[in-house]
């Protein structure tokens, strides 16, 4: 079989976990390009990857390189430009997650990576995960019952990455785009991919950047806006509750900027025959023999970011040279950024937001 020829659209900082997963199939894989709008810092990624070509303009990458393969992971406003123009130019696509900066844009990618037959993936990582596939494999054998009640949490203390991400021209919103999305996938994941009907949400800014030092989070964020050329103007925190079509209900809390004592991101499931809960790997909770029970799995069901990484971008090339069914395809992306939708419009409005097909 011969190699796919890659190319990488923005080299910021989560673009090295795609090269990094691209590297650890050297016998399937080719990067052959790179681009970025800045050109010293694209030519200094080209040398460091040992990557042979360099450009400032996809489009003109596109039309050079014959790509069969093209991750996005660019700042939100650019995934849907990026991602359209690869497909367009005959390559299938990974696109970080969000889709998109709102369900619009991701509508219009996936209708066009029907039009053009392309695979396009989208970056829902958490799928990955040691711990996801702990829990699929409980959840699955039936272990939960049936799942009513859900709860994704993703807290910083001080935690906005900075730069880009707190400017919603850029972004398209704050800790619910950037973090939520994560926790939130992942729960309607494990419960089977239900379709959300309708959410009731709230956001505030309250806190802002730089209010302290000393408060970084577990990933080395520490909200700082002071030098940057970008404005800080989304929201601190957001909480939300989502109505789904099977009856299951989920709470969702995300923040860069709250006044929590550290740090965290968990989901729990709760379901007619038990209960399960992610934070620094899965336990599981239920009842048996008269005796109520707490299950802690002897195997590994941790995420680790680098193999978790390293298996979506595996997964994505065998979409592309095998055929192989897309784990996380670009209609589940366009009902993620849906849910956004509501939830930032029940929040401007303060009424429940309809989700409509």
């Amino acid at each position: 079989m011969e190699k796919a020829r890659v190319g990488i659209i923005g080299t910021g900082g989560i673009s090295h976990a795609h090269m990094t997963g691209y590297k650890a199939i050297p016998d399937r894989v080719d990067v052959a390009a790179v681009c970025d709008i800045d050109e010293e810092k694209v030519k200094a990624y080209a040398t460091k990857f040992n990557v042979p070509r360099w450009y400032t303009d996809y489009n003109e990458m596109l039309a050079k390189e014959n790509l069969d393969a093209v991750s996005v992971t660019t700042w939100n406003a650019a995934h849907k430009g990026a991602a359209i123009a690869a497909m367009r130019a005959g390559a299938n696509v990974i696109c970080e997650k969000p889709m998109a900066m709102n369900a619009v844009e991701a509508q219009e990618m996936y209708d066009v990576s029907k039009e053009t037959g392309k695979v396009l993936q989208i970056g829902f990582v958490r799928r990955y995960g040691a711990d996801a596939a702990m829990l699929k494999k409980f959840i699955d054998a039936g272990t939960l019952g049936d799942i009513y009640y859900a709860k994704a949490t993703y807290l910083r203390r001080s935690g906005c990455p900075g730069g880009w991400f707190g400017d919603i021209r850029y972004s398209g919103g704050g800790p619910l785009i950037d973090l939520g999305v994560h926790v939130m996938d992942l729960v309607r994941y494990l419960a089977g991919c239900p379709k959300p009907v309708s959410a009731y949400g709230v956001t505030y800014n309250n806190l802002g950047p730089d209010r302290a030092s000393g408060a970084k989070s577990n990933l080395g964020y520490e909200s700082n806006q002071t030098k940057s050329k970008y404005e800080f103007n989304v929201e601190d925190f957001t909480s939300a509750m989502i109505r789904f079509d099977n009856g299951m209900t989920l709470t969702v809390e995300a923040s860069f900027n709250l006044n929590i004592k550290q740090d965290r991101g968990d989901i729990e499931l709760f379901g007619t025959k038990g209960g399960t809960k992610i934070t620094d790997g899965a336990e599981f909770f239920t009842d048996m023999n008269g005796e109520f029970i707490n299950i802690t799995p002897a195997s590994k069901s941790v995420f680790e970011f680098t193999p978790s990484f390293n298996a979506e971008i595996a997964h994505f090339i065998d979409c592309v040279q095998n055929g192989v069914p897309c784990r996380a395809p670009a209609e589940d992306g366009v009902i993620l950024m849906k849910m956004i939708d509501a939830i930032y419009e029940s929040a401007r409005t303060g009424h429940e937001a309809l989700i409509t097909y």
